[in-house]
């Protein structure tokens, strides 16, 4: 594709970045834009080609006039200073915070665990986001941080 192919791209499908193991047909491309219609967004270290453990999955439901969507963040804490979701007029969902589990050295009390497994996300910051199926009323956003991460 050229630049103005791309700038348009762009504008008509937001930013995004995605990995392909070849370039894509025509055909390809309209079948991977039409699957992703209702996509998300990776950030941070994601967008860099970093594969690492998962955060951020989620589930999103709809109903008459309003949606639900819930997001799995393992080792993230309900705090204020470290953690925000905002919800956009247009259905566009970010959330920012920070990882606290995952490191390699555990203290607990007078024990000192290293850690043989690394499933977790790297403790430090993480940003993602999401569209909504449609377009939402920011003032009408209630949101609830569960005490497992959800």
């Amino acid at each position: 594709h050229t630049n103005s192919d791309s700038n348009l791209l762009e504008k008509k499908f937001g930013p995004a970045m995605l990995f392909l193991p070849r370039q894509p047909s025509e055909e390809d491309w309209a079948n991977l834009v039409a699957a992703t219609n209702s996509g998300f967004a990776l950030t941070g270290t994601a967008t860099m080609g970093h594969v690492g453990p998962i955060i951020g999955s989620m589930d999103i439901g709809e109903c008459e006039d309003s949606y639900l969507f819930r997001v799995s963040l393992p080792g993230v804490k309900r705090d204020p200073c470290g953690f925000n979701c905002e919800v956009e007029k247009d259905g566009r969902v970010v959330i920012q915070g920070v990882t606290t589990t995952g490191e390699r050295t555990v203290k607990k009390h007078s024990q000192v665990f290293e850690m043989v497994t690394h499933n977790l996300c790297p403790p430090g910051e993480f940003s993602l986001s999401f569209q909504l199926p449609g377009p939402v009323d920011p003032q009408h956003f209630l949101a609830n941080f569960d005490i497992a991460g959800i």
